[in-house]
């Protein structure tokens, strides 16, 4: 674990991989709602980091880093948050080279994709753009050596271990597989991003 000061306010906290992430967030907040790191106010975790964001004022940094030094992580999974389903028509335009990449047919793919309960481990790039984990190893695909300029609000993709849905168009470069016609950030909702982290999510493959 590396701590490393953000202004006068804030910790970002380096670790070694994703799991490490999820279980030290699930570990912070705990400690936080038992009084022990009563100094966070928000807790925002990452791939392979978690920020911290504290009370301004002398000595608090140094106290919630002393706190971290000694908290135990090991005991703490990731939290388990509310389970939503995401309708999906598996239309996109990589789903091919998908199929190919992974030594798979289409439907296999969309099979494996529809069958796996994702979560939300973290949000990020765009407002409502979470990252899920949980899918079958052979859903881990690389990025596309060209990103496209514009990828469709609702597009659903798979790069790396993580499959993730735009909330609205944006450059990307992750395999697009299919789309969704939901509402994945609406400031009027509370809370706006449908995928917020911890979410359990089903895909559901509708249409063709």
């Amino acid at each position: 674990m590396r701590l490393l000061p953000c202004g006068d306010a804030a910790l970002l906290v380096e670790v070694d991989d994703l799991r490490s992430v999820l279980a030290l967030a699930a570990a912070i907040r705990a400690d936080r709602d038992g009084g022990g790191l009563a100094d966070v106010v928000d807790v925002v975790p990452a791939a392979r980091t978690v920020l911290l964001r504290c009370r301004p004022g002398p000595g608090v940094l140094a106290g919630v880093a002393d706190r971290l030094r000694g908290l135990e992580t090991a005991e703490h999974d990731a939290e388990e948050g509310p389970q939503v389903e995401v309708e999906v028509t598996y239309d996109g335009p990589d789903l091919e080279d998908v199929a190919r990449i992974s030594g798979l047919g289409a439907d296999e793919v969309v099979r494996l994709h529809t069958d796996a309960e994702w979560t939300v481990a973290f949000t990020g790039f765009l407002p409502g753009f979470g990252y899920l984990v949980g899918g079958d190893e052979r859903l881990v695909m690389p990025r596309r050596e060209e990103p496209r300029t514009k990828v469709p609000a609702g597009s659903v993709g798979l790069a790396g271990e993580f499959t993730g849905a735009y909330p609205r168009e944006s450059p990307g470069g992750w395999q697009l597989i299919g789309r969704t016609e939901e509402t994945l950030w609406d400031p009027e909702r509370d809370p706006p991003a449908l995928l917020a982290p911890g979410t359990r999510v089903r895909f559901v493959r509708v249409g063709p």
